[in-house]
């Protein structure tokens, strides 16, 4: 029989770091970009992030705290996600750092700012694939209990896609090619991927077919 760890979260992991965000993992990265009230850009990646939803798609980050990008989001209903590249991963980290709130995030990662189609927020150029997206809801997790939490998760559905279409091959998106980075566990881990790590399942029910 396999050998368990076991441990209830509540009571504490009782190892040298928490393992939940490195077992949840690797996570894509919610880099998102929002507009406050008084027009102030701003950036940050949230590693509690991923699409909920096919038609209409709906994507949603977790953000633990109140912070710029929430209260933006709660005021505009717009945001945007930017997909984070290894080649942008340096600035990506960048815009992670906690700043005022009149801190463009833009200029400290040294991101161009360019105008989105149907949201008034900013997208990152630099970016391959950017989601332009609209609030859909705005829902403070709370525990068993009934307890709030200081913890909100945001999800919107996305009425705009831009995709670089150097990645797309005979109309086909090439996930490995846009080199997307994933988010693992502790403080500095994260992962790449690449066209040698996939392999193809197809659905029993498409067998069957």
């Amino acid at each position: 029989m396999r050998q368990r760890y076991t441990y209830q979260p509540r009571s504490g992991h009782g190892l040298p770091h928490d393992p939940l965000n490195a077992i949840v993992g690797p996570r894509p990265i919610g880099w998102v970009s929002s507009l406050s009230a008084s027009g102030q850009r701003n950036l940050a990646p949230y590693s509690f992030f991923n699409c909920f939803n096919y038609h209409p798609p709906i994507i949603g980050f977790a953000s633990s705290g109140w912070k710029d990008s929430v209260r933006n989001i709660s005021e505009s209903k717009e945001f945007v996600w930017n997909l984070a590249t290894r080649p942008l991963a340096e600035a990506m980290n960048e815009s992670s750092a906690s700043v005022p709130p009149e801190q463009d995030e833009f200029a400290l990662a040294g991101l161009t700012p360019i105008a989105a189609s149907h949201v008034n927020v900013s997208m990152v150029e630099e970016s391959p694939v950017n989601f332009e997206c609209r609030l859909t809801q705005l829902i403070r997790l709370q525990d068993v209990q009934g307890t709030e939490l200081e913890s909100w998760l945001v999800l919107g559905e996305v009425v705009a896609i831009h995709i670089d279409e150097a990645l797309l091959e005979e109309g086909i998106y090439q996930t490995a090619k846009a080199q997307p980075i994933l988010r693992a566990g502790g403080p500095s881990a994260y992962y790449g991927i690449s066209e040698d790590l996939r392999f193809d399942l197809v659905r029993p029910d498409a067998r069957r077919g």
